[in-house]
């Protein structure tokens, strides 16, 4: 094993000897091929990593911060189709009763953290719109959801 690897050494040593023999000289007053970089200081090198990790940082806390908006104010839900959300009370700070609509029927879901269960399926379908709750459909826009937190509305 031990031969092999200095038999792969060897070899690969002497192509990269046949390649630098191949090669042109560098010139005797320019060693590097861009002089002007090598003067610098390795500070500026340093300065602009600086920035590129404070960039990296501005967009990550950007992003983080979009994704915690999103989810608080609850934008993204499913809208149309035969599955909806027709209302939900907030029991606690993480417990919620949520009324579904799928199909025709109608059904009252408890859900928790990292549980759902169905607590009543209601044998004649409740209107929603009277009651003052709002439907999925009727949510308001995220435009005036920000004016509205804000308290610019």
């Amino acid at each position: 094993m031990m031969r092999a690897a200095c038999i792969t050494v060897a070899t690969l040593t002497a192509h990269m000897a046949e390649a630098a023999a191949g090669a042109a000289p560098l010139p005797a007053g320019r060693p590097f091929a861009a002089p002007e970089i090598a003067g610098r200081a390795p500070t500026a090198a340093l300065g602009g990593l600086g920035e590129v990790t404070l960039a990296l940082a501005v967009v990550l806390a950007a992003i983080f911060a979009l994704a915690w908006l999103v989810r608080r104010l609850r934008v993204v839900a499913g809208r149309g189709g035969p599955l909806a959300v027709l209302a939900e009370v907030r029991l606690g700070p993480k417990e919620r009763a949520v009324l579904v609509k799928v199909g025709a029927a109608q059904l009252l879901v408890g859900v928790a953290q990292g549980q759902v269960n169905t607590l009543h399926v209601l044998a004649e379908p409740v209107d929603v719109t009277g009651s003052g709750a709002r439907e999925a459909t009727d949510r308001p826009s995220f435009r005036a959801a920000l004016l509205r937190s804000l308290g610019k509305s």
